[in-house]
């Protein structure tokens, strides 16, 4: 059936959220359907008190408004907890003591776009869970509660920052930190949490805007790290770190400006955790480098390869009691000392102290690891309705390889490997290669574009 036909277009319900354009996808009718859809949903399952949070996008308040008025139509009580980053969402599920939630934000997307995570649990739902929010409501089986649930409104923001303090204790050795908010919502906390530990903080565009009139509220692309690295070369700083939109996501940038990857963080935190937690199982997600398997089963971790997307990353983790696990993308999930979710500030505070214990400099720290060149995580425009097909074509390319399937295709060669996947929250296609020479990781790259284009996927640059 087409989405015309149906009272929400079905395509903005993704892998693990729902995510669409604003102004003619997320109309406030819609929304208010999809909250009172997610309202019975979770009424069916004995819960009736939620919590609702929003990023600082300009159609954040209206479409926070229509989910909460699609809550409450289904009984809901809201605990409204306002202009907030998504891991103090989170945090706010175990602060109340609810069962369930909503976080209004458009992540690390462009400005028009916005979307809905929906929490049952301690967790946001994914997969098929989120596809029965559709179905709920196209199919017609939305509850109308006899009388609409209550609202309160909660300022959570100084619990969160007392909590975030109450986890980090730092070393002796004193840092200099450049923190890029980005006009997202990192700089509602992380100028306060920074300073609170004792830090010298050196602020970038910390005043939520909407329009992000800076730079895109991504730090994991180079080309929005110009402000940082500048910042952290000028000043001297120690570390630079940078927030996506939502504050879910880190990126850094080492004393000397250079740019890590987030498969390159983990390597580092991975270094303590085991040392705390030996023998812990390491859940690498596919797109990360194959130094992380290579250096965590060194330091006695049992790597296992899974899937990309926040949500499927922390189901895993729960499922096999797993203390840690991380994206290139740069969410991290610290579940040894913390709740398991992605909060960039807390994943800031635990690279603080790493580095205020050592004499050491974060650019010497990186250098002891091995590092091999790649390409960057490389996405590039393929419709929905098409991407998937490619990747399939391009795995049946790779029959008799080796191959790591749990998430796209992962074509491993003797001195490197190529990955393409499908991206669950985009239309567009993502690869990535590496190789263990320039030579090696042109020869895999030169191989894995020529499989792209041969299984019908458009003509792209690699980033390097």
């Amino acid at each position: 059936m087409k989405d015309e036909a149906l009272r929400v277009p079905t395509h903005i319900f993704r892998e693990y959220d729902i995510r669409g354009i604003a102004e003619t996808e997320l109309t406030s009718e819609t929304v208010a359907d999809i909250g009172q859809a997610f309202g019975t949903y979770l009424s069916d399952l004995g819960i009736y008190a939620v919590t609702v949070g929003g990023d600082a996008r300009l159609s954040t308040p209206r479409v926070k408004a229509s989910v909460i008025a699609g809550l409450t139509r289904a009984g809901l009580s809201v605990i409204d907890i306002g202009l907030v980053a998504t891991p103090a969402f989170y945090w706010s599920l175990h602060h109340f003591g609810v069962d369930g939630g909503v976080m209004v934000t458009g992540s690390h997307n462009p400005p028009e776009f916005n979307g809905l995570k929906l929490a049952q649990g301690k967790a946001t739902i994914w997969g098929d869970e989120i596809q029965e929010i559709a179905r709920i409501i196209n199919e017609g089986r939305m509850e109308t509660a006899g009388a609409p649930g209550h609202v309160r409104t909660e300022d959570i923001g100084q619990p969160y920052l007392e909590m975030l303090c109450s986890k980090i204790r730092l070393g002796p050795k004193k840092l200099k930190v450049v923190l890029d908010s980005g006009n997202g919502t990192g700089g509602l906390y992380a100028p306060d949490f920074v300073r609170a530990l004792g830090c010298q903080a050196v602020e970038l565009f910390s005043e939520p805007d909407g329009r992000f009139p800076n730079h895109h509220p991504d730090p994991t692309k180079r080309e929005y790290l110009g402000p940082l690295i500048k910042a952290v070369r000028e000043s001297g700083a120690d570390v630079g770190i940078g927030f996506d939109g939502d504050s879910d996501r880190i990126g850094v940038v080492d004393d000397r400006g250079n740019m890590l990857f987030g498969d390159q963080l983990m390597l580092l935190y991975w270094r303590e955790i085991l040392t705390a937690n030996p023998g812990a199982k390491v859940i690498v997600e596919v797109k990360s480098s194959m130094a992380v398997p290579e250096e965590t089963a060194k330091l006695g971790g049992r790597p296992m390869w899974w899937k990309s997307g926040h949500s499927l990353v922390k189901a895993k983790m729960r499922e096999e009691g797993a203390v840690f696990s991380g994206e290139v993308s740069g969410h991290m999930f610290f579940a040894d000392e913390y709740w398991g979710f992605d909060d960039a500030f807390y994943a800031a505070g635990r690279l603080l102290r790493i580095l205020s214990n050592t004499d050491k400099k974060l650019s010497e720290l990186i250098g002891e690891m091995p590092s091999y060149p790649s390409t960057a995580e490389t996405r590039f425009p393929c419709r929905d309705d098409l991407k998937f097909g490619v990747v399939e074509r391009v795995r049946d390319g790779a029959k008799g390889l080796d191959v790591i399937d749990v998430d796209g295709v992962r074509i491993i060669h003797k001195n490197g490997w190529g990955l393409l996947r499908a991206s669950n929250t985009q239309p567009v296609l993502v690869a990535r290669c590496e190789g263990r020479t320039e030579s090696d990781l042109e020869e895999i790259s030169d191989d894995m574009k020529r499989r792209i284009m041969e299984a019908g996927g458009p003509d792209f640059e690699w980033e390097f």
